[in-house]
């Protein structure tokens, strides 16, 4: 059984201040309406570990290193993906983007009843196929054209696709 523990809050659950490097802080696992969540304290706040407490401990928030890369917030890269919707010009991106997220198990594959028939039918010389998405976090569903980039687009879509994915650090 793999368990799925969530990242390190940025703020205090009780005072909500912000944590900073260096300061000492106390995680707990709680098992909460059967679900098993992650709560951060800070130093002060910390009063002992809350009732349902699976695990807890004790941990210091480490120094951010100067110039690191960082992924891009996923909710960023959604948003961009539903902009790019309206800017054709745009669809090899966009569709470099989806396949991005569905890499991250942001979005899956949409389960069609039709993809039988979809799949059966001649489909027309030139037409382009369309990938059906849906994103659970956002509850809605994308529709993405599938466009391959041309040769001489890679290098220059690549850098773009590198600075949409990663903040930080030299671009």
């Amino acid at each position: 059984m793999e368990l799925k523990i969530q990242r390190p809050s940025p703020t205090c659950k009780k005072s909500g201040s912000e944590f900073k490097a260096g300061d000492v802080m106390f995680s707990a696992l709680v098992r909460e309406e059967g679900k098993l969540l992650r709560y951060d304290w800070s130093h002060d706040e910390w009063t002992g570990a809350p009732d349902e407490t699976l695990a807890w401990w004790r941990s210091v928030v480490p120094e951010q290193e100067d110039g690191g890369v960082s992924l891009a917030p996923v909710e960023a890269l959604l948003d961009t993906l539903e902009s790019l919707a309206d800017q054709p010009e745009e669809a090899t991106l966009r569709y470099l983007l989806a396949l991005q997220l569905l890499r991250r198990k942001v979005l899956r594959f949409a389960d069609s009843a039709g993809q039988e028939e979809a799949e059966s039918s001649d489909t027309c010389e030139g037409e382009d196929e369309v990938v059906s998405l849906v994103c659970r976090r956002r509850d809605c569903a994308y529709e993405v054209v599938a466009v391959m980039p041309e040769a001489e687009e890679h290098a220059a879509l690549e850098e773009r696709l590198a600075s949409l994915l990663w903040s930080g650090g030299e671009s």
